[in-house]
C-alpha cells in the first residue's frame, strides 16, 4: 500500500502534528486489553494479508518508503507522509488510501466498508498498537519455553500461610491476604458496621437493594450467624441467578439480534437468556455448565435445556449479507472459537487465524485444528434468506408434550384462519372494485366530468392491483406457515458435515494449503503432545471434556477470578479474559491456586466460592481511607480495604424501580424481541419495545445496535464482543439522565404517591423524609439532612405556587416532594457501594 509524493505544508501544523504524534507514542506504551483485542482481530490480519507484500522490511522492493510492520514505521509513514496520525482521521494517509479519495491502495481491489470502518475506529480510538520490536515475536514457537508462563503451569497447592496478627483472619482466605500486607507492613482497615455490609450483600449477591424492612430485620438479628444466614437467604433467592447469570452473559456476548449492517433479530435468543439464569439459580456445577453450552445436544438423550444450552455458540454476531458460503462459515468459526477458548480458558486463540500468535505458543496449525471442530458443525439462529440476509438458518426444534403441541397446533391453525380471512377480504374488495371501475366507465357524462371519472378510475386500477399485491403476499405466507412444523424453537448447534479443516494462508479462503486434523492445543497438554482427535462427530464432545479436565489449569483460574472480579470489583488477575503473555500477572498467585482448587474440590460449586469469598473478613472490611496504606498501595491491590463499587446500570435502574414500589420481581415470559420479524430497526426502536417494562433489567431486550439508554449511559457491556470486565465511565450525560429522564421523573412521582397516600405511612414532612431516604439510601437521614431537606421542600412549593398561577398547592406540594427524592437518586451515595 503505497502513497505517491505529495508536498507537505510546512510550519506550525506539521509541528503540531508531529508533537501529537509523540504524545500519542508515549500513551501507547500500555494497552488495554479491549484495545489490544481490537488491534489483533480487525488491524492485523488486514494489514498482513493486504500491505505487507509491499510494505515490510522483510518486502523486495518497499514501496514509497512507507513500512507498516511496526508501531513507529506506520506512524513515521512514507514519502508522502504520516500513514497513521493517532486520533486523527483526516491526517492520516493510510485512511485516505484505503478510501480511494485521492489515490487507491490496496491497487487491486478496494477493502470492504466494514473494514474501512474497522480502520477509521482504530485511528480514532489512538491508533493502539503493541508491534514494539522483534522481542514481541516469535517466529517460531517454543512449547516448553511457553509453558514457563505461570497460567500453563499447572495448580501449585500449599497450605495457608502463616501470619503475625493470628487473631484476625476468620478463612484461609484472610490469611494469604493478610500475609502479603504485613510481608509489606500494611494493616487492613477496620470491620464494615453492618448496616453498609447488608447493603454491600444485596447488591452483589441479587443485584438488588435491600427494603427498608429487609434491612431493619436484618440489624434486629443479633445472632452470631446473622451475616451467615443472610448470605444464604440471598443465594437461595431467585433474584439471585438473575443478577449472576447476567455477569455471564456478558461474558458470551448475548444479544437477541445479530449487528452489523444488517441487524436481523433473533425471537428465540431469550430463552438461553433464561437457561443462564436457571443454571446460577440452581447452581448447576460449573463444569456441567461448560459441557452443555459447547456440547449439550451431543448428550445420548438431551434434553430441551442442553439444547437450549447450545445458543451460547449460536447468538454472536454475523455478517449475513455475506455472499461466499465458506468465508462466512469461516468468520463464523472464528467467533465461536474465540468465545469459547476466552470466555472458559482465558486464552486468545482467534489471533492465530492468520499467523502464528505473535503472543502465546498457539500456531496457526493448531488454530485450524480447532476450527475443524466448529466447522463439523451447523449453527442454527434462524433467520429468514430475504434482501440483506444472504445466509439463512433454522432453528432447534425442542421436544413438546402432548399439551404444549396442541396448543401449537391450535395456535398455527388460528394463523391459517387468519391469513385467510384476510385473502377473502382482498378478493372481495378486488370485485368491488371491478364493479366500480366497470360502472364508472361505462357512464356517459358530460364533457366537464369524463376528467373527474377518468381519475376515479384510474385510482380504482391502482387500487386493485395494491390488493392483488397483498394476496400473492398473504399466500406466501401461508405457505410458510404450512410448512412449519408445530414446535417450539431455540437458537443452537448440530454436527454438520464432519471434516477436517484446511489451512487457510493469512485467513483467506482462496489460499488453503492442507489440512489440520480435528485436535486440541499442545501448550495445554501434560506431554507437549497436541492432542488428536479421532471421534466420528464433530469433536465438540472432547473439547468440552478437554476444558474441564483437572489437569487443564487453566479453566478453574479463569472462573474463579471472574467470582473474585464481581465480589470485589477487580480480579486476582485484572486482565480477566486474557491469562496469555499480554495478560497481567495475578496479584495473589498463590490465592489463586487455592481458590481455584478449592472450587473444583467443591464440584464446580459457584454458590459455593460465592459464599467463601463474601464470609471472609477481607470482604467485609470498610472502605475507610488509610494514608500509608494508600501511598504504598493505590490502587488496593493488597485488599487492604473494600474497594467502593458503583452499581452497574441494571442494578441502578433496578434499585431506582425497588424504591417506587414499582419493581416486578416475576420473570417475564419470552422477550419482546419475539413478536418482530425480520430486519431491525427501519421501523421499530428499542424504546417502543419497553414502554411499561417494570420487569428486572435482565430482562430488557437487548438489540444490537439500539440498547436501551438507561443501560447504555451506565457503561453496559457491548453485545457484540466478549465482555467480563465493564469499564467505569463518568461522564455528563449520566447526571443529565437523573434530571432529565421520563424514566427517573416517573419513579420519583411514584415514591412521592407512596409517601403522600400511603395510610400507613408517616403523617409528617420529617417521618416522609425519613422513609425517602431508607427507601433510596438504605439508611436514616441526619438531622441536618432532615433541616436541609424540608427547607427545600417548604422552598420550592412557595416558588412553584407564586410562579404559576395555573398550579394547586396540592400538586406544588406533589413536585417539590418529587424534585427532592430525585436528587436522592442523583447523588454519589445511591450510585455507589461502600
Amino acid at each position: 500500500m503505497s502513497f505517491p509524493t505529495r508536498s507537505l505544508c510546512v510550519g506550525i501544523t506539521t509541528l503540531l502534528m508531529l508533537a501529537s504524534f509523540r504524545v500519542s507514542v508515549a500513551q501507547q506504551e500500555k494497552l488495554t486489553q479491549k484495545q489490544l483485542d481490537f488491534f489483533e482481530k480487525k488491524i492485523r490480519p488486514v494489514l498482513v494479508d493486504k500491505c505487507y507484500s509491499c510494505h515490510s522490511k522483510d518486502s523486495k522492493s518497499v514501496k514509497g518508503g512507507l513500512i507498516l510492520d511496526s508501531r513507529d514505521a506506520i506512524r513515521a509513514g512514507g514519502e508522502s507522509g504520516h500513514a497513521v496520525v493517532p486520533g486523527e482521521i483526516e491526517n492520516s494517509l493510510l485512511i485516505e488510501a484505503i478510501r480511494y479519495d485521492s489515490f487507491e491502495m490496496p491497487p487491486k481491489e478496494q477493502l470492504p466498508e466494514s473494514v474501512i470502518s474497522d480502520f477509521e475506529k482504530w485511528v480514532r480510538m489512538g491508533a493502539p498498537d503493541p508491534r514494539e520490536g522483534p522481542t514481541l515475536v516469535k517466529r517460531e514457537i517454543d512449547f516448553e519455553e511457553g509453558k514457563k508462563h505461570w497460567s500453563f503451569q499447572p495448580l501449585k497447592i500449599s497450605d495457608a500461610p502463616s501470619v503475625k496478627n493470628q487473631s484476625w483472619p476468620r478463612s484461609d482466605i484472610d490469611r494469604y491476604v493478610l500475609a502479603k500486607l504485613e510481608s509489606s507492613s500494611l494493616k487492613p482497615v477496620p470491620d464494615a458496621d453492618r448496616r453498609t455490609l447488608a447493603r454491600r450483600l444485596y447488591f452483589d449477591l441479587i443485584g438488588l437493594p435491600p427494603t427498608p424492612e429487609q434491612l431493619q430485620t436484618f440489624l434486629d438479628d443479633e445472632s452470631p450467624s446473622a451475616v451467615e444466614d443472610l448470605v444464604d437467604q440471598l443465594l437461595d433467592s431467585p433474584q439471585f441467578g438473575e443478577r449472576w447469570g447476567r455477569h455471564w452473559l456478558d461474558v458470551v456476548r448475548y444479544a437477541e439480534s445479530n449487528g452489523r449492517e444488517r441487524n436481523f433479530v433473533y425471537p428465540n435468543a431469550w430463552r438461553y437468556r433464561d437457561y443462564v439464569i436457571a443454571a446460577f439459580n440452581s447452581n448447576k456445577p460449573f463444569d456441567t455448565f461448560i459441557r452443555e453450552q459447547i456440547a449439550g445436544d451431543l448428550a445420548e438423550d438431551p434434553t430441551n435445556e442442553q439444547l437450549i444450552a447450545t445458543g451460547f455458540l449460536a447468538i454472536g454476531p454475523k455478517l449475513l449479507n455475506e455472499g461466499n458460503k465458506n468465508a462466512f462459515k469461516m468468520d463464523l468459526v472464528d467467533e465461536q472459537i474465540d468465545v469459547t477458548t476466552r470466555a472458559f480458558m482465558g486464552l486468545t486463540v482467534s489471533c492465530a487465524r492468520c499467523h502464528d500468535h505473535k503472543f502465546d505458543p498457539i500456531p496457526t496449525a493448531e488454530y485450524y485444528s480447532m476450527a475443524g471442530i466448529f466447522r463439523s458443525t451447523d449453527t442454527l439462529y434462524g433467520t429468514q434468506r430475504q434482501q440483506g440476509n444472504r445466509q439463512s438458518s433454522p432453528l432447534v426444534e425442542l421436544k413438546t408434550d402432548q399439551d404444549k403441541l396442541k396448543n401449537l397446533r391450535q395456535q398455527k391453525q388460528k394463523r391459517l384462519d387468519d391469513i385467510d380471512g384476510q385473502i377473502a377480504a382482498n378478493k372481495k374488495r378486488i370485485s368491488d372494485q371491478q364493479k366500480q371501475s366497470k360502472s364508472l366507465s361505462s357512464r356517459k357524462n358530460k364533457d366537464k366530468s369524463k376528467q373527474v371519472d377518468k381519475k376515479a378510475v384510474a385510482n380504482l386500477r391502482q387500487a386493485i392491483n395494491k390488493s392483488r399485491n397483498r394476496i400473492k403476499q398473504l399466500t406466501q405466507q401461508r405457505k410458510q406457515v404450512e410448512q412449519q412444523q408445530p414446535s417450539e424453537l431455540a437458537m443452537g448447534v448440530r454436527d454438520g458435515k464432519v471434516s477436517d479443516s484446511p489451512v487457510y494462508i493469512r485467513g483467506e479462503v482462496s489460499s488453503p494449503k492442507g489440512t489440520a486434523p480435528r485436535g486440541l492445543l499442545t501448550i495445554l497438554d501434560p506431554e507437549l503432545q497436541q492432542p488428536v482427535l479421532t471421534t466420528e462427530q464433530s469433536g465438540r464432545r472432547e473439547l468440552a471434556e478437554w476444558i474441564v479436565d483437572t489437569e487443564n489449569p487453566m479453566t478453574s483460574r479463569v472462573i474463579v477470578n471472574r467470582i473474585w472480579r464481581h465480589i470485589f470489583g477487580v480480579g486476582l488477575v485484572r486482565t480477566v479474559d486474557n491469562f496469555g503473555t499480554t495478560g497481567e500477572m495475578p496479584s495473589h498467585p498463590v490465592l489463586l491456586d487455592h481458590l481455584a482448587d478449592e472450587f473444583m474440590n467443591d464440584g464446580w460449586s459457584v454458590k459455593s466460592m460465592i459464599k467463601k469469598l463474601v464470609m471472609s473478613r477481607t470482604y467485609q472490611l470498610s472502605s475507610n481511607h488509610h494514608a500509608e496504606n494508600y501511598e504504598a498501595d493505590p490502587d488496593n491491590r493488597m485488599y487492604w480495604r473494600h474497594s467502593p463499587k458503583r452499581i452497574d446500570a441494571e442494578a441502578l435502574r433496578d434499585a431506582i424501580l425497588v424504591a417506587s414500589g414499582k419493581l416486578n420481581v416475576s420473570p417475564p415470559s419470552g422477550s419482546p424481541v419475539s413478536a418482530l420479524k425480520g430486519e431491525y430497526g427501519r421501523q421499530v426502536k428499542v424504546g417502543q419495545l419497553i414502554k411499561d417494562h417494570r420487569h428486572r433489567s435482565v430482562y430488557l431486550p437487548i438489540i444490537r445496535n439500539d440498547v436501551p439508554e438507561a443501560l447504555k449511559l451506565f457503561d453496559f457491556a457491548e453485545p457484540s464482543i466478549l465482555v467480563g470486565d465493564r469499564p467505569v465511565t463518568t461522564v455528563p450525560t449520566q447526571a443529565l439522565f437523573f434530571l432529565n429522564s421520563e424514566f427517573v421523573t416517573e419513579q420519583s412521582d411514584a415514591l412521592v404517591a407512596n409517601l403522600l397516600i400511603e395510610q400507613d405511612g408517616p403523617t409528617d414532612d420529617i417521618g416522609r423524609v425519613s422513609v425517602a431516604y431508607q427507601s433510596v439510601l438504605s439508611r436514616k437521614p441526619t438531622l441536618d439532612e432532615i433541616e436541609r431537606a424540608t427547607n427545600f421542600i417548604e422552598r420550592m412549593q412557595d416558588e412553584l405556587v407564586q410562579q404559576r398561577d395555573d398550579i394547586s398547592e396540592e400538586v406544588a406540594t406533589e413536585h417539590a416532594w418529587s424534585g427532592f427524592v430525585q436528587a436522592l437518586f442523583g447523588t454519589a451515595e445511591f450510585r455507589y457501594v461502600d
